[in-house]
């Protein structure tokens, strides 16, 4: 164990157990285990991290009863599993964190306990065993408004006092949020801002040239400061967390395309699409004329592989020219010279991890914090398309020769390295990224 000056430093990790959440968790355990910390990861038996992957971390799985809860794993029922993750955790939690601080040796200390921001019930936790307790929240910062702006100031917040946000439709958000909240929804909501509340600090998954305007009025109302350590991945040694196997063969098919030739589509862990949607993007990627490489997970259309529904005749259109996977390594993928363009759901690690390696995007997102990204990347850095409404081969078509082939697509492509060199910058000696976590190391120590 690396000992921290005189005591060595645990941070006890908190993550929620869904692929976007944990991506960005385990790459920050490996940014702070970079700066000496000790790392205890603790997870939710469901959908369990693969230790083998990261040993270098103490691993500890916690009861969390989803099945006696007999909760809906769907997108479509997500507030009734946040509460009842968050219910269910809450004790093993404690009785957990008490182990370790009875087993600890007497020159080490836990310096904090991190948690995702949907595992609130964390705060309480940490609150309770005098541990400070710290925020991770892997989405956008401009969420954040939402949870530091008190509730009944946020319409006339967002619609009068953030006229640079105006292309983010935030009070449109605001009215969403209060159609027909359902009780789960409230209690999660009000739960969740009260941890916000009593923070010790924030960590977000950002970089502040990306979100300047949402970050200063984030500081103005938080009580906790806010540390801007992103992106985690480009920050953190490379490690697989991925709960789905990769298929390297798509790394040695773009080797073999011209540069910026390949459109990359891929939606996600989560997102869902019907027999007919696979059909329309299959049609729509054929007659591009452009050299794609599309992931088709099991599961994308529900109770289905996916490659099964498409269409007669689609293989022999595309011959060579399509590349299918069931998961590929993304951070490779678009790091690779022959990447152009990529097709996404907007999830904020894609976002980012597209934004790093200065690729322009089709955005056609799928639910929650997804179209706030589309927004951001479409109609404030404006490095990608919306590809609005409901997917037609001829729209699909149109949209990807504009983003990969036409003078509009140029300009666009054009912005997107601007903004991959602003984030080399950020992550550099000095850098925006860089200083915010040596601030928070010191902070914490």
């Amino acid at each position: 164990m690396e000992k921290l000056g005189e005591q060595a430093s645990r941070l006890v990790l908190v993550i929620y157990p869904f692929q976007g959440h944990i991506n960005p968790m385990l790459q920050l355990a490996a940014i702070f285990h970079s700066k000496g910390y000790s790392i205890t990861i603790v997870h939710p038996e469901f959908n369990s991290p693969n230790p083998s992957n990261h040993p270098q971390f103490t691993f500890i799985s916690i009861p969390d009863k989803l099945l006696e809860s007999k909760v809906s794993l769907s997108p479509g029922d997500f507030m009734s599993l946040v509460l009842a993750l968050n219910k269910n955790c809450a004790a093993p939690l404690k009785q957990c964190l008490k182990r370790i601080l009875d087993e600890m040796h007497p020159y080490e200390r836990i310096a904090g306990i991190v948690y995702d921001a949907l595992m609130y019930f964390a705060q309480t936790v940490a609150d309770d065993l005098g541990l400070p307790g710290i925020s991770m929240r892997p989405t956008a910062a401009a969420m954040l408004l939402f949870a530091v702006i008190p509730h009944p100031d946020q319409e006339s917040v967002f619609e009068n006092q953030l006229p640079e946000l105006q292309p983010l439709q935030l009070k449109q958000m605001v009215a969403a949020m209060s159609e027909n909240p359902t009780d789960a929804m409230s209690e999660v909501r009000a739960a969740a801002l009260n941890a916000t509340k009593r923070s010790s600090a924030m960590i977000a998954n950002t970089m502040d040239f990306l979100e300047e305007v949402a970050l200063s009025k984030i500081k103005e109302y938080s009580p906790a400061p806010i540390f801007t350590i992103g992106p985690f991945h480009k920050l953190a040694p490379s490690n697989s967390s991925s709960l789905l196997k990769e298929d390297a063969y798509c790394i040695s098919w773009l080797d073999k395309q011209a540069p910026k030739s390949v459109i990359y589509a891929s939606f996600g862990s989560m997102a869902s699409l019907s027999k007919q949607d696979i059909v329309e993007i299959a049609w729509g990627l054929a007659n591009s004329e452009q050299p794609f490489l599309w992931v088709i997970r099991p599961g994308l259309v529900l109770g289905s592989e996916g490659t099964e529904l498409l269409p007669e005749g689609f293989q022999e259109k595309v011959g060579e020219r399509g590349c299918i996977v069931k998961w590929a390594p993304q951070r490779e993928v678009l790091a690779h010279d022959a990447v152009g363009g990529f097709w996404t759901h907007c999830g904020w690690n894609s976002t980012l991890e597209s934004v790093s390696e200065g690729v322009a995007m089709l955005c056609k997102p799928c639910f929650g914090d997804q179209f706030l990204n589309m927004r951001y990347i479409c109609y404030v850095w404006q490095i990608g398309l919306e590809l609005d409404n409901e997917l037609e081969r001829g729209k699909i078509e149109g949209a990807i020769k504009r983003l990969m082939v036409d003078i509009e697509g140029v300009e666009i492509r054009n912005k997107a390295m601007d903004l991959k060199k602003k984030a080399e910058i950020c992550l550099r000696e000095g850098g925006t990224s860089y200083s915010s976590l040596n601030e928070f190391t010191k902070r914490i120590l």
